[in-house]
């Protein structure tokens, strides 16, 4: 008897659950469908992005692009370089709405784009419904828990009630000569439970960056220090009392690609200082999703306290958080699991339109059955 009252208030659970939050999740999964593939669909439409080496080219230092980013917009604010690598333009972000590509190899600046395209729009459906930050984030965060609860109630209700080969054709393969009610009956409990995994990555890695409890608890989970305080970097003004040349981030972008950098030595994203207490912040190591935060003095070009290890040598609960990005839009391995995320995040979309249909369908039934005995 126990059992069977769980079995109703899973199910239970599992529809109204569904019907709460369907129309986030087809918007998320839609969304992320897309950005899945946004560097690779980038590369193809904007040719602003690609450099070709001439012979005996080499790439030039920042002080150089720096000086012609200068020239081309007069007054306006350089925060950051970033090195792309090899055959590829040097994005600088300024002081306005526009990105500013330039060539690493004769430092003509080669196209001014608005920050505001495609994929940042589709990028702001995905985190926050294009609604504000405050009422976006928090609907899309407990849509994502909801998911993931779905996907628990939605597991069980798969289980075959017996393991014969019955039930493992009705579980595991889809019925497509049958008619069209029970054709989406199978894509909905079929496809979902091929997906599931990946829904599963999907779910939990999202939840890490929608809420601090959460991220946390598993940081905590996996053997980290939550108490652990964070050290802010800042320079030593004891001695230097103005900020530092523009040579000091030559020096630093040798630093970088010839000493801090393990993997992809040519990416690399610098900061601009501002005030001579600012720390310098560097990026290497920008690989299938994952990348190296490093913090440096900009006047004795030393780390300071907050920059991080190379990923190899992390802990599993720091290797867990560095690596949530890429296991959340599934960068972790290439190609490959970009298909098999584009693939399951598809799968996902669909989930709430064929359980809305698998729920209008016995609706009508019931409202057939009560009309039916009322005529009689």
């Amino acid at each position: 008897m126990l059992k069977k009252r769980l079995k109703q208030l899973n199910a239970w659970l599992h529809l109204w659950l569904g019907l709460i939050s369907g129309i986030v999740v087809v918007i998320l999964s839609i969304t992320g469908c897309i950005l899945v593939f946004e560097h690779e669909i980038k590369s193809l439409n904007a040719p602003w992005l690609k450099a070709e080496k001439p012979a005996g080219g080499i790439l030039l230092p920042p002080s150089k692009l720096h000086k012609s980013v200068s020239q081309a917009l007069p007054g306006k604010e350089i925060h950051s370089i970033w090195y792309h690598g090899e055959n590829k333009t040097v994005q600088f972000s300024v002081d306005s709405d526009s990105l500013i590509y330039v060539n690493p190899y004769t430092a003509e600046v080669v196209a001014m784009v608005h920050h505001e395209d495609f994929f940042e729009f589709i990028d702001e459906g995905h985190r926050r419904l294009w609604l504000p930050d405050a009422i976006g984030k928090q609907v899309v965060g407990w849509s994502t828990f909801i998911f993931f609860l779905l996907l628990i109630t939605g597991i069980v209700l798969w289980w075959p009630k017996k393991w014969n080969k019955a039930g493992r054709n009705q579980s595991f393969k889809i019925k497509w000569k049958a008619r069209f009610k029970r054709v989406n009956y199978d894509l909905h409990n079929v496809l979902g439970f091929y997906s599931l995994v990946v829904a599963l990555i999907f779910a939990i890695t999202g939840l890490i960056m929608s809420f601090s409890w959460f991220n946390k608890g598993v940081y905590w989970l996996s053997g980290g220090n939550v108490n652990q305080k964070f050290e802010q970097s800042v320079s030593d003004t004891t001695v230097h009392k103005q900020v530092a040349s523009i040579q000091a981030i030559d020096k630093i972008w040798k630093k970088a690609t010839s000493e801090l950098a393990e993997y992809n030595r040519d990416e690399v994203i610098i900061s601009f200082p501002e005030q001579a207490s600012d720390a310098i912040y560097v990026c290497v190591d920008m690989i299938n999703g994952a990348w190296r935060d490093i913090y440096l003095d900009q006047h004795t070009l030393q780390p300071l306290p907050g920059s991080q290890t190379k990923l190899k040598d992390a802990a599993i609960s720091t290797w867990l958080r560095r690596s949530n990005y890429g296991l959340h839009v599934g960068a972790f391995a290439g190609l490959t699991t970009k298909i098999i995320y584009f693939l399951a995040s598809l799968i996902a979309a669909s989930l709430p339109i064929t359980g809305f249909y698998i729920w209008w369908g016995k609706q009508r039934k019931v409202k057939s059955k009560s009309k039916t005995f009322s005529i009689q």
